[in-house]
């Protein structure tokens, strides 16, 4: 009777223990960053072939076609092992000239700075199957055929060169070139960063001109950084205009291939503004010039003659706090040359308008409570623009199309979630990219019907991987401040979570103007997900100042960003902490970038609330970083001081209170390390304990030569010891 029971109680406890059990794979630090069973599949190096039948992808330095209308592979246009490299052969970039005979192949490529790089660049003829090596005087930079194809215009040390395919000779346009001084068609450092201006010249459709930026860096101040690795360390150092100093001198010209001289384009007497973009509109001879002024709350669209240089002013917008940040699509040229596209948040929302080429506003296309988010494309047969708008929520994008007119709108995507589309030339066909909270990217082929065709990647494997390892779904949801804001966030909850449990919290933040991580699409960094399996509840909250509100919310910071960022993520993680499965004395912020200065504000202005903080490269100090972000959300430290230091947290360090690690990378070139450096000063003198981490020649991503490894095993080992 004895051993019967005792048998029982055995089987009881076996049977308690396997219930409790989680029955899901653990989640390692190798399964993440090494094996990386967590990362979302997409389809890279994609694009239409001009034909508008045909697409393409590049895979392991191959260009693939395929063909749109049955999704199939048609052949292998280009194979790496077909040509004599004189690099290492490692293809990044491909363009084709307009008749799909010739691409243009960048290999060996070299990191300038975020978009900028240097290449070999190669013409590889499809006809002949034979290829002509661009130039053996050194790397190119953005190479780019003529609209006929005929020649190939690059940059080279500062100066603007083409190369005539059919004489294989190579010409120089300009020559007053020299590093730190004068740059003839590329962008600046700030232009490049802050406008993602990727190039600094464009081909006239004819090809019988090119119009390029000439920016005259001379009067900017140089900054430099100690880069090791050498018995004598060396010092890189760049023009970087920080808030409040003086900008480079911008000036456009056009450069008239046939008679061999350049005509300078008016954009007015002043040189304290910015030129964001230039563009050629339908019309000969006839080159918009996009301007800002340097507090960047005036717009003006002027058209130039390109023959004369003489321009007119065709369109002005002035708003209180800033004009919404330039881009490609800012400006759409329509194929009859007789109207235009403009994107503008005059009605509080972001919408598009359509204008005649004189500047008259004939009507708004879009309109409603909502913001729209891109410009997909512009089928002038069929007469419909395609754009992707905040329509349906504030969290989820959905396609449409819709006249120019303003009428037959319609929904292109079904399923909500993030939805994005990429069209064939034609617009014939186009590739469908959704994701949610419960789908990891889903790439499919459609015809210009909506047809499915084919999927192009579902995923599988992630979506199988999450369900081996048991990884928590992503909670959408939103909290209401004491103020009455609401604001969207996120939550994971961890494996084996019970509603009774006490749970420390980290919350991932960056909370910097027009961003948006919240998001009705799969995934977080997947850093999270090892935190998730150690038993760590995940969120994160996003503030005043982001997007997908309308202007008043995302323009409420203007003049003092950081102040009522951190009063929202303050107030949401004392919402967060009064849940009762969170342990309110046990929660931790970290963010890079302006996420790094979110933490560290709510390491000192929100001391008493949270325990543990990671800032990641941080600005520390707007006064140090460049004129073009800083001043539109700030003007200048010299109209707004007061904006300026009651929001750094370099004057809050006396407040520090709890675990801190401060992480920066030594040549950050965009948030220099001397953000860091000076918050340690003022923690020193504050007589705070504090833990710092700095990467030798590291840029402001920390990824090169293993850091990126070593700083997310430093970062896990930091919260799993003080949180």
């Amino acid at each position: 009777m004895k051993f019967r029971n005792l048998s029982l109680l055995i089987l009881l406890l076996i049977a308690s223990r396997a219930w409790t059990m989680d029955p899901h794979r653990e989640i390692t630090f190798d399964d993440i960053f090494r094996k990386q069973v967590f990362s979302e599949r997409s389809v890279s190096g994609l694009r239409s072939m001009n034909d508008g039948s045909h697409y393409t992808v590049l895979v392991g330095g191959n260009i693939l076609k395929y063909n749109y209308r049955t999704g199939d592979l048609a052949e292998i246009l280009f194979s790496m092992d077909q040509l004599d490299w004189p690099g290492d052969g490692n293809i990044s970039g491909y363009e084709f000239t307009q008749d799909d005979k010739k691409i243009l192949l960048a290999a060996d490529r070299e990191r300038i700075y975020r978009h900028s790089y240097r290449a070999n660049y190669y013409v590889y003829d499809l006809e002949t199957r034979s290829a002509i090596f661009l130039s053996e005087k050194g790397k190119q930079q953005l190479g780019t055929f003529s609209p006929d194809g005929s020649k190939v215009a690059f940059v080279r040390e500062n100066n603007l060169y083409i190369f005539d395919l059919e004489t294989r000779t190579e010409q120089q346009l300009t020559f007053d070139g020299e590093q730190n001084k004068i740059i003839n068609g590329a962008p600046d450092w700030v232009y490049e960063e802050e406008f993602a201006l990727s190039e600094g010249f464009q081909w006239s459709p004819d090809s019988k001109m090119i119009a390029y930026y000439r920016t005259d860096e001379t009067r900017v101040r140089q900054f430099s950084m100690t880069t090791y690795g050498n018995l004598y360390p060396d010092s890189y150092s760049f023009k970087y205009p920080k808030a409040g100093e003086q900008n480079a001198i911008v000036s456009i010209r056009v450069h008239h291939l046939l008679d061999d001289r350049d005509v300078e384009m008016d954009i007015g007497e002043e040189t304290d503004q910015y030129i964001p973009r230039i563009k050629w509109t339908k019309r000969p001879d006839e080159l918009s010039i996009m301007r800002l002024n340097r507090l960047q709350n005036k717009f003006d669209l002027l058209l130039a003659d390109a023959a004369t240089g003489e321009s007119k002013v065709i369109l002005t917008e002035d708003n209180e706090y800033f004009i919404k940040e330039a881009s490609d699509d800012l400006v759409v040229y329509l194929d009859n040359g007789q109207h235009f596209i403009y994107r503008s948040e005059k009605s509080g929302f972001l919408h598009f308008y359509l204008y005649d080429m004189d500047g008259n506003k004939i009507g708004p296309i879009t309109h409603g409570d909502w913001d729209v988010i891109d410009f997909l494309g512009m089928d002038e047969k069929r007469g419909y623009m395609y754009f992707t708008s905040y329509e349906e929520s504030s969290v989820r994008s959905t396609v449409y199309r819709i006249r120019p007119d303003g009428t037959g709108k319609e929904k292109v995507s079904e399923k909500p979630g993030w939805n994005t589309a990429e069209f064939s030339k034609t617009f014939d066909y186009y590739i469908h990219t959704h994701s949610s909270v419960t789908t990891p990217n889903y790439i499919t082929l459609h015809n210009a019907k909506g047809k499915l065709i084919s999927v192009l990647e579902d995923n599988a494997r992630l979506k199988e991987n999450a369900r081996v390892y048991g990884l928590p779904e992503k909670e959408l949801f939103t909290i209401t401040t004491p103020e009455g804001v609401e604001l969207n966030a996120y939550m994971y909850k961890p494996k084996r979570f019970r509603e009774e449990g006490e749970y420390p919290l980290m919350i991932h933040v960056y909370g910097g103007p027009e961003s948006q991580e919240v998001q009705d699409k799969w995934g977080t960094s997947p850093w999270f997900y090892l935190l998730l399996e150690k038993g760590y509840v995940i969120a994160c909250v996003d503030n005043r100042g982001t997007d997908g509100k309308g202007e008043a919310f995302r323009k409420s910071t203007y003049m003092q960003l950081g102040k009522l960022e951190v009063e929202d993520q303050i107030a949401a993680a004392k919402y967060l902490g009064s849940l009762p499965y969170v342990d309110a004395s046990r929660i931790g912020i970290t963010g890079g970038s302006y996420g790094g200065y979110m933490t560290s504000l709510c390491m000192t202005k929100g001391a008493d609330v949270f325990k543990l903080g990671i800032a990641i490269s941080p600005v520390t100090n707007w006064r140090y970083y460049d004129t073009i972000y800083t001043e539109r959300f700030m003007r200048t430290p010299q109209e707004n001081p007061d904006g300026y230091d009651l929001n750094s947290p370099v004057h809050y360090a006396d407040r520090l209170k709890g675990k801190f690690l401060l992480i920066h990378g030594m040549a950050d070139d965009n948030v220099h390390f001397q953000n860091s450096v000076d918050f340690a000063e003022a923690l020193i003198q504050a007589g705070k304990k504090f833990d710092m981490m700095f990467y030798p020649d590291q840029s402001h991503g920390i990824y090169k030569r293993g850091a990126g490894i070593h700083l997310r095993t430093l970062t896990t080992d930091y919260v799993l010891e003080n949180l």
